[in-house]
């Protein structure tokens, strides 16, 4: 999830630009494709300029920088460094919500090694059994102390992340490691690349193999992020919700659960946000009265977002637990628990991403077809304390961070304490095992 970008992370995209050039082989762009990269431009930009919640772009002269992009474009050497141009526009607004999805790439990447902020310092949180970075030694625990030589932290690990995992994958990554006895170590961890159809048939004139194969992708990726809970007895539910995208019968059989117990804990480590209304959902059954999300302005008018209590409340204690990685409407449920003091928010500092946006899906061609997009903010969300999580995220009420030496061992101190707090004893090692982490099928 995207949080505040500064000076240093525009001098990134550029040297991203250039390594992505030296270490991954790029064919020469054709007139046709230099072409479309143009028509995208042309198309993305509009989209901003007609939707985007501020007509005045913060200040952004919007016409200078595409004129910008389009010289750059007309000199650039491919198509995924046009693209890189395209995304830097959108970059310029210094806005979480509005990003370029920039058309999918004819290959599946995947890396091996998962990392994160934890206070102000970068870890690795999982490694992948058997693949490179495995072989290479990578362990959670270590800290990561730069990638492909450019220092880590808060506020630039997603245009990181967002480069090499969608803009501009790479073939690999140089990791300057640090592990928790204080030993340093430089590994190159390379990605695993799965080519895909460059052209995928949506017609069904095949049979229906290249739909059907997108139907199973779809069907991993909501097994993936499926809510989860485990309990503790009569005493305790602990619900983790990795994404807010749930129906309202999913909601129902949270919440039906949920009564059993005494006390609620709700893990939204590592939630980027999602719908609105799943966030309506969750917190109409944790009130039992109107609670008022926030005043959404937008570009010509305002109005509240209000979440409507349910029928048979869960009236019991309540713990949410947040990380740098909990983003948007995860920062909204936990902030609205501290102003309305249902309960106690306990974790690290989240993102601070926090804004409504609407997807907008393009495409360019006839027969074969590109399909691109951008995420654009069309609303601010000031919540009952006149304020946005914008760039700012929701500080807990206790700030609790998992050591080097806890992720190593695979322990989780955070719940067990949240857990503590309402009278269950679980270890920190118990709790670790709560909510394995899953990696995807590697044939997926």
């Amino acid at each position: 999830m995207l949080i505040r970008a500064t000076a240093h992370t525009t001098k990134l995209l550029a040297t991203f630009a250039l390594l992505s050039a030296l270490c991954w082989p790029q064919q020469q762009m054709s007139s046709i494709e230099r072409g479309r990269a143009l028509e995208i431009l042309q198309v993305v930009s509009a989209d901003v300029k007609k939707h985007y919640y501020d007509p005045k772009f913060h200040g952004v002269d919007i016409d200078a920088k595409v004129a910008e992009a389009k010289q750059q474009i007309e000199k650039a050497n491919s198509f995924n460094m046009a693209m890189s141009h395209v995304a830097a526009v959108l970059g310029s607004l210094n806005d979480s919500h509005t990003f370029f999805v920039p058309p999918q790439h004819a290959y599946r990447h995947s890396l091996g090694i998962q990392y994160q902020i934890i206070g102000n310092l970068c870890f690795v949180t999982q490694v992948r059994p058997k693949s490179d970075a495995d072989a290479k030694g990578a362990k959670p625990g270590d800290e990561i102390l730069s990638v492909n030589g450019f220092a880590v932290n808060r506020d630039d690990l997603w245009k990181m992340q967002y480069v090499f995992n969608i803009l501009r994958p790479q073939p690999g990554l140089r990791f300057a490691l640090q592990d928790p006895a204080g030993t340093q170590r430089q590994i190159d961890v390379m990605t695993k690349i799965r080519p895909t159809k460059r052209v995928t048939d949506l017609t069904g004139s095949d049979g229906g193999g290249d739909i059907w194969d997108m139907v199973r992708q779809e069907e991993t990726q909501e097994h993936q992020v499926r809510a989860r809970s485990v309990e503790y007895g009569d005493q305790l539910l602990v619900l983790k919700v990795p994404e807010f995208f749930f129906s309202a019968n999913e909601f129902d059989a949270m919440l039906g659960k949920a009564r059993k117990h005494k006390n609620l804990i709700v893990d939204l480590r590592g939630n980027p946000g999602g719908a609105i209304d799943s966030l309506k959902y969750l917190l109409g059954g944790l009130f039992d009265k109107e609670v008022k999300i926030g005043d959404r302005l937008g570009r010509k008018d305002s109005k509240p977002e209000i979440a409507k209590p349910v029928h048979n409340l869960f009236t019991g204690k309540l713990v949410v637990l947040v990380d740098a990685r909990s983003a948007s409407a995860a920062e909204l449920f936990a902030r609205i628990v501290q102003l309305e003091k249902r309960g106690v928010v306990m974790g690290d500092k989240t993102a601070g991403a926090v804004m409504e946006a609407k997807r907008y899906d393009e495409k360019s061609g006839a027969d074969t077809v590109v399909f691109y997009g951008a995420s654009i903010t069309e609303w601010d969300l000031i919540m009952t304390d006149g304020k946005s999580l914008e760039h700012v995220g929701v500080t807990p009420d206790e700030l609790l961070l998992p050591t080097a030496t806890d992720l190593a061992t695979r322990q989780d101190p955070v719940l067990a304490h949240a857990a503590e707090s309402l009278g269950v004893k679980i270890t920190p090692g118990e709790a670790g095992k709560a909510f394995p982490y899953e990696w995807q099928a590697e044939e997926d």
